[in-house]
């Protein structure tokens, strides 16, 4: 029976201590990522109870591709937004009642018709933004540069996870 050199026998434990300790933080993005999914559907649940002129999570984020690409057809902003164009033309209904975005026709083809926010939609994106910039700096303080570059990678690797077809053998 051959028998490990000591050498050998440390660096073999320290290469699977070094898997259990990567499955085990591993586990715990995991718990930490379905955390965060379920307190964005409370966000989002929570704009089931929004009153009058208040704009919803979903509404803020038209108002915000409004505010970085300007005036847009509906079907733009829905496909930047990732929803569907009836979906959009409501939302827009309810922000233009409420004074947040205009609709007029498209100065380089009038048979188009875009939404652009208004001075008030202007002021509340900026006021918004304000807000949950301060929470993310107040929150992210004690994280360097780096701990951020590497959490925007584990992010962006989390969210191509989710537009990729599921694996037959996960619904079946």
């Amino acid at each position: 029976m051959k028998t490990l050199k000591p050498a050998r026998a440390d660096t073999a434990s320290a290469v699977t201590a070094k898997e259990e300790e990567w499955r085990a933080e591993l586990l715990d993005l995991g718990q930490a990522f379905r955390h965060l999914f379920r307190s964005a559907g409370r966000l989002r649940g929570r704009d089931t109870h929004l009153l009058g002129s208040e704009v919803s999570h979903a509404q803020f984020e038209l108002l915000i591709e409004l505010d970085d690409r300007g005036p847009l057809p509906a079907g733009e902003l829905a496909q930047a937004a990732e929803l569907t164009p009836g979906t959009v033309t409501q939302m827009l209904d309810h922000l233009a009642a409420c004074g947040h975005v205009e609709r007029a026709r498209s100065e380089s083809d009038r048979r188009v018709v875009v939404s652009r926010l208004t001075s008030l939609g202007k002021r509340k994106v900026r006021d918004k933004r304000a807000v949950w910039q301060g929470r993310w700096e107040r929150v992210l303080a004690d994280v360097d540069a780096e701990e951020l570059q590497v959490a925007t990678r584990v992010l962006e690797r989390i969210s191509a996870l989710f537009e990729d077809p599921p694996d037959a053998g996960l619904c079946g």
